[in-house]
C-alpha cells in the first residue's frame, strides 16, 4: 500500500493531538509519580537537571523513532525497527525480548507506585517527618490486585478506556499544573540551592534513572499505522509530547523539592508528590495528590499493559518467541497478555521500587541505542539527518555507562539483575532460534 493510499484509508483516524496524547499519557502517566523520589535520592534537589537531561536525550532518540515510524508504519514500533535494521537473527530477537521485559519492568514500576500511594492514602499523612509505616503485605497485595484488575479490563473492555485516553491525559496535566501553581507560593528557595545538590557525578548518574520517565514516547510509533499521514503527524506528535513532558516534569520537580527537604523526599519516595502537597494544603493536599497519583498510575498501567502484551504478540509473530504467546485463549485475549501480567505482578510485589526503576532505565537506554544503530543501517530509506542519530546513540551509550557505574558502586544487586536479564533473554532466544531452525520469510511476513 502506498503512502498516499494509506493516508486516504486512515483519514480521520489518529491525529496530532490524539497521537501526542498517547506519548504524554505514557510518560506523565506514571513517570513523575513513580521515580521522582528515586531520582531525588541520587541527585538531591538537582533532580530537575536529571529530568531535563533525560528529556533532551529523549528528543534526540525521538528523531529516529519519528523517521523510522513514518517509513515503516505498523503496530510493531521498535520491534519492527530492530528486525528491519539488524535483521531477523539472534541479536534482534534478543533485543526484542529485552524490550518486552523492559515494558514489564515499567509496568511493575507503575504498579509499585500505585501501591505506595494507595497505602499512604489508607494510612493518611505521617506525623512529623517520619515516613508512613505499613504492614509488609499491604503494598504487595495492592500491587498484585491492580495488575489483576487491569488484566481483566484489557480482556473485557479496554476499548472504552482507550477511547478516553485523551481526556485522561488532560485531567492529569490539569492536576499537575494545579499542584505547581498551588505549591509555588510556599517554595523555600534555600531548599533548591546548590547546598542541597548531590555531587556532579551523582547528578550525571541521575540522568540514567530519569530516562525511564520518558520511555513512553515510543508507544506513539505503535499507532503509526492508524495515522492519516504518519510522515508528518508522527514526528510532530513525538516532539510535542516530549517537550510538554519536559516542561511539566521540571516544574513539578522544582515545586516538590522547594517544599520538602531531600531527606524527607528520600524517606517518602513512594509517595513524594503527595507529601510535597501537604505543607501547603495540609490533609486536603495530601489526599488530592495521592488520588491523582492513583489515577495517573492506573491509567498508565492500562495503557502500557496492552502495549507490552502487543510487543510479545509481535515478537512471536516475527518468530522470535514461541507462537503460543500469540494464541487466543480466553475472550479473544492472547496468552502473551496473561504472561505479561503475571511477570508484572511478581516484580511489583517482590522487587524494590528503586531496583525496578534502575533496571528499567538501563533496558530502555540499551534498546533505544540499538534503535539508533538500526536507523543508521536504514538511513537510505528514511533519508534522515545523521547527526541526531549519532547524538542519540552516543548519548544513550554514555548515560547507560554512567548508570551502570552508579549501580555497580551503590546497588550491585540491580547491576547483577540487569546483566542476568540480558543473559536470560539471549539464552532464551538462542535456544528458541536453534530449535526453530532456518526461517524462510515469505513476502507477506
Amino acid at each position: 500500500m502506498t503512502d498516499q493510499s494509506q493516508g486516504a484509508h486512515n483519514q480521520g483516524a489518529i491525529g496530532l493531538i490524539g497521537a501526542a496524547s498517547i506519548g504524554v499519557g505514557g510518560m506523565i502517566g506514571a513517570g513523575i509519580f513513580s521515580i521522582l523520589g528515586v531520582v531525588g535520592g541520587v541527585a538531591g534537589s538537582a533532580a530537575w537537571i536529571g529530568f531535563l537531561g533525560a528529556g533532551v536525550l529523549a528528543l534526540l532518540c525521538g528523531h529516529s523513532f519519528a523517521r523510522l515510524g513514518a517509513a515503516f508504519p505498523s503496530s510493531g514500533g521498535p520491534v519492527t525497527f530492530l528486525t528491519k535494521g539488524i535483521g531477523h537473527n539472534t541479536l534482534s530477537g534478543t533485543l526484542n525480548v529485552v524490550l518486552w521485559l523492559g515494558y514489564i519492568l515499567a509496568l511493575a514500576l507503575y504498579a509499585s507506585a500505585f501501591a505506595g500511594y494507595a497505602a499512604a492514602l489508607i494510612h493518611g499523612p505521617s506525623q512529623g517527618g517520619e515516613a508512613i509505616q505499613t504492614a509488609f503485605w499491604v503494598k504487595p497485595v495492592i500491587a498484585v490486585g491492580v495488575v489483576a484488575a487491569f488484566l481483566l479490563l484489557n480482556i473485557l473492555g479496554s476499548a472504552a478506556v482507550g477511547k478516553a485516553e485523551g481526556v485522561i491525559v488532560a485531567v492529569k496535566l490539569v492536576i499537575l499544573i494545579a499542584f505547581v501553581a498551588i505549591t509555588a507560593p510556599s517554595i523555600d528557595p534555600a531548599l533548591l540551592s546548590t547546598a542541597h545538590w548531590k555531587p556532579p557525578t551523582s547528578i550525571a548518574f541521575s540522568l540514567g534513572t530519569a530516562f525511564l520517565a520518558f520511555e513512553g514516547f515510543g508507544l506513539i510509533t505503535n499507532a503509526a499505522g492508524e495515522m492519516g499521514r504518519p510522515e508528518k503527524t508522527l514526528p510532530r506528535a513525538i516532539y510535542l509530547s516530549i517537550t510538554v513532558t519536559i516542561a511539566v516534569y521540571v516544574l513539578v520537580v522544582l515545586a516538590t523539592f522547594g517544599n520538602l527537604t531531600t531527606d524527607a523526599i528520600a524517606a517518602k519516595k513512594e509517595y513524594a508528590l503527595a507529601a510535597a502537597a501537604e505543607p501547603a494544603l495540609g490533609r486536603l493536599g495530601f489526599v488530592a495528590m495521592a488520588v491523582a497519583a492513583l489515577f495517573s498510575t492506573a491509567s498508565a498501567i492500562n495503557a502500557t499493559l496492552f502495549g507490552a502484551a502487543n510487543i510479545s504478540f509481535r515478537v512471536a509473530h516475527e518468530r522470535q518467541l514461541p507462537a503460543f504467546l500469540d494464541r487466543k485463549v480466553w475472550e479473544g485475549a492472547r496468552f502473551g497478555l496473561f504472561v505479561t501480567a503475571g511477570l508484572v505482578a511478581i516484580l511489583a510485589a517482590f522487587v524494590p521500587l528503586a531496583a525496578i526503576a534502575n533496571a528499567g532505565s538501563a533496558v530502555f537506554l540499551l534498546i533505544y541505542a540499538f534503535v539508533c544503530v538500526a536507523h543508521l543501517r536504514l538511513r537510505s530509506e528514511t533519508r534522515a539527518a545523521a547527526w541526531p542519530i549519532w547524538g542519540a546513540l552516543v548519548g544513550c551509550a554514555a548515560v547507560l555507562a554512567l548508570l551502570m557505574t552508579y549501580l555497580v558502586r551503590n546497588d550491585p544487586a540491580s547491576a547483577i539483575g540487569f546483566a542476568g536479564l540480558l543473559l536470560l533473554a539471549f539464552a532464551v532466544e538462542a535456544l528458541y532460534m536453534r530449535a526453530l531452525g532456518p526461517i524462510r520469510r515469505s513476502a507477506g511476513d
